[in-house]
């Protein structure tokens, strides 16, 4: 039997990986710009840029663990969280941290790593 074509290019605009890893640089650059515009520490963001791959110690408790613990870390919600509650007056200094955070994901997602599907190695960006 033979295989079914994909729809769309690799290259095309419509191919999704292609699209994520544009959303990918365009939330990179809009972090950047939101850092820069609160004024805060260049040397801490480059402290801190990769913090967010801590999250990959969770692969010390096993796959599911691991990949549930990285995911936590590589999703937009808990720097999303942070900037709720710096908006409920926790401090800029929680959103200057919430813009590092998605910065790092932004270039995660930019250079082609996902979200984890168990192996370290599979991701949701990941081509089959």
């Amino acid at each position: 039997m033979k295989a079914l074509a994909a729809p769309h290019s690799q290259n095309s605009l419509a191919d999704v990986v292609l699209l994520q890893r544009l959303e990918g640089l365009v939330a990179l650059a809009g972090a950047v710009a939101a850092y820069g515009w609160l004024g805060q520490s260049w040397i801490v963001f480059a402290l801190l840029f990769m913090a967010p791959d801590l999250f990959m110690l969770g692969y010390l408790g096993g796959k599911s663990t691991g990949a549930l613990v990285y995911n936590l870390g590589h999703t937009y919600a808990v720097p999303a969280v942070l900037v709720l509650i710096g908006l409920a007056g926790g401090g800029t200094w929680l959103f200057g941290l919430a813009t590092i955070w998605i910065a790092h994901i932004g270039f995660d997602r930019m250079l082609g790593y996902g979200l984890k599907l168990g192996d370290f190695k599979q991701t949701h960006l990941s081509r089959s």
